[in-house]
């Protein structure tokens, strides 16, 4: 059975993503406001990146360009060997359907399907079906065999998630990209979900890339990423929440 490193991609470069230069800045009437600046990013494929910051500190700006929902007003975002701001809205839709999967803080499942349904959304929408066995693979690394019928409001908030990442991963996706996956979760359940999506790296050699503001969730990354005043200001390797808390505290006390 294929991993997702092993679909065939736009390039075949070991790089996953690769930001050159990056600026973004917002026009509102006659003020700008500059979101990023000069931004250099590389992830290698197979990787698990955390970006964090504090709320404000241009996160999720970071997350819709590098997935080609926003584009950079300078520089370069390449996805996969594409550089997305030389690609055309047709071409950024298809290389996230294709290539790109998407977990979020509030799970986004419609309500009226069963948790198979939400699961296997991304191929019904493509005319897809799951290669054989993938489907009863990902049910099982996520726990969610008695629970497949059920519609997303019988669920508890870590099913529910659990569900979502599923949806994720069922397409086969070159790259995840993860925006505060544990942020309405409790400790508990938030440790099974990033356990969950470490495992994805470690057994399906998937890449992700999640943004948060919480170094207990950031303590799951080979990589952290410290993301102050649209730069990103530090970086560590794997390491403990209570190395990254203190990182944090020192970049706001400075």
């Amino acid at each position: 059975m294929a991993s997702p490193a092993e679909i065939e991609s736009p390039s075949d470069s070991a790089l996953a993503i690769e930001l050159r230069g990056v600026t973004k800045v917002y026009s509102e009437g006659a003020s700008r406001r500059t979101v990023f600046e000069g931004v250099d990013l590389r992830v290698r494929r197979g990787e698990f990146v955390v970006v964090i910051g504090r709320s404000g500190s241009g996160k999720s700006t970071l997350l819709n360009l590098i997935s080609g929902i926003d584009l950079a007003t300078a520089g370069s975002v390449v996805v996969l060997g594409r550089e997305l701001e030389r690609a055309s809205e047709e071409e950024r839709t298809l290389l996230r359907r294709a290539h790109i999967g998407f977990v979020f803080q509030f799970f986004n499942l419609l309500p009226m399907l069963s948790a198979k349904e939400n699961i296997l959304l991304p191929l019904t929408i493509a005319g897809e079906k799951p290669e054989d066995g993938w489907l009863e693979q990902i049910v099982k690394d996520v726990g969610l065999e008695d629970r497949l019928s059920h519609r997303p409001s019988e669920l508890s908030g870590g099913q529910q998630q659990r569900v979502a990442i599923a949806r994720a991963l069922i397409s086969k996706p070159t790259v995840l990209f993860a925006d505060e996956p544990t942020g309405n979760l409790d400790s508990a359940t938030s440790g099974e979900i990033l356990e969950l999506l470490r495992r994805s790296v470690d057994d399906y050699g998937q890449t992700i890339v999640m943004v948060t503001h919480d170094s207990r969730a950031a303590a799951v990354a080979h990589r952290v990423l410290f993301l102050a005043d649209g730069s990103i200001v530090r970086e560590l390797g794997e390491c403990d929440p209570h190395t990254i808390h203190n990182v944090m505290e020192e970049l706001a006390a400075a």
